[in-house]
């Protein structure tokens, strides 16, 4: 077996058995492919299995060095390891390929980065008044881009969604009056989880579902102009739109919707595992980040606030 059928059927292996994400998988292809176009000018040939098992830690260094001087970054240079040593652990466990490339290597080190939250009074006029904005000659009503548009963000700030979480949702997924006090999201890895949902959120969705009275329960809850689910880039560009004429900050996106609905629970005292189970997190390390983020507003109000804070 040589190398890029080895990374093909390790590609395989994370989208079947570990059920990986899509862009995971994607990103790890990437990744791989770089590994071993690298090794192949490095080695003098295509890496075959005993190839592989054969490199040392030197080898993996003198890749990640070649990708820095390409100009990649820290978090580049360490999803990539992150690839690599997936790789071949996979390859140690499945083609008995041991490798002793991985001793001791340390990969770069990041600062991991703190979220940025909109404050509450930003999160509210985004999602309030998302509905302001229409596309001059859209082809779909601008009332039900209006309500669709309400809904959605409503949805994200209200729930913590990722936005491929929310534009996932079928009809028969919508929370209505006299239903589930949760909605069932299916997240990262096809793991599913139940978040609660605000009378702000059922009444949003409840305004916009009017517009797919004529729709099956299988149809996409949010569409687009043409009838098919909406496209993440048009919602992205509905509120990229939106927070200019409104004077929102430029990290207002869909994503810090999410980050804000974390800040905001935690600011409000939600414990961090709660708050984990919400978003969906795999690990609490992961959560943790938005420690920082409440430690940054408890800072700064220290420091608009006390008499010799400068």
């Amino acid at each position: 077996m040589h190398g890029t059928e080895a990374r093909a059927a390790y590609l395989a292996w994370l989208a079947k058995e570990r059920r990986a994400a899509d862009n995971t998988v994607e990103a790890y292809g990437r990744d791989l492919g770089d590994f071993l176009g690298f090794l192949g000018k490095h080695l003098g040939g295509e890496p075959d299995l005993q190839a592989l098992a054969d490199l040392r830690p030197a080898d993996i260094r003198a890749f990640l060095g070649a990708r820095g001087a390409a100009g990649a970054g820290n978090a580049t240079r360490a999803r990539q390891l992150a690839s690599v040593r997936g790789f071949l652990r996979w390859l140690a466990r499945f083609h008995g390929a041991p490798t002793a490339a991985l001793t001791g290597l340390r990969g770069p080190r990041l600062k991991p980065p703190v979220p940025r939250a909109l404050t509450a009074e930003q999160a509210h006029t985004a999602v309030d008044g998302i509905g302001a904005v229409h596309v001059p000659g859209h082809a779909q009503s601008p009332a039900m881009q209006a309500a669709r548009d309400v809904a959605l963000f409503t949805l994200l700030y209200g729930c913590g969604l990722r936005l491929s979480e929310a534009l996932g949702l079928n009809l028969r997924d919508a929370p209505k009056a006299g239903g589930e006090q949760a909605l069932r999201v299916l997240g990262k890895g096809g793991k599913q989880r139940l978040v609660p949902v605000l009378p702000a959120v059922r009444q949003a969705i409840a305004e916009y579902l009017p517009w797919r009275a004529q729709a099956g329960p299988d149809a996409p809850l949010f569409i687009g102009a043409r009838g098919a689910r909406l496209d993440p880039a048009v919602a992205q560009k509905a509120i990229r739109d939106w927070r200019r004429l409104a004077g929102l900050p430029e990290h207002a996106t869909p994503h810090a919707l999410r980050h804000s609905f974390a800040t905001h629970l935690l600011g409000g005292g939600a414990d961090l595992r709660s708050i984990q189970e919400l978003l969906g997190h795999a690990s609490l390390s992961t959560t943790q980040r938005y420690t920082a983020v409440d430690a940054a507003s408890l800072l700064a109000t220290w420091r608009r606030a006390h008499p010799r804070a400068e």
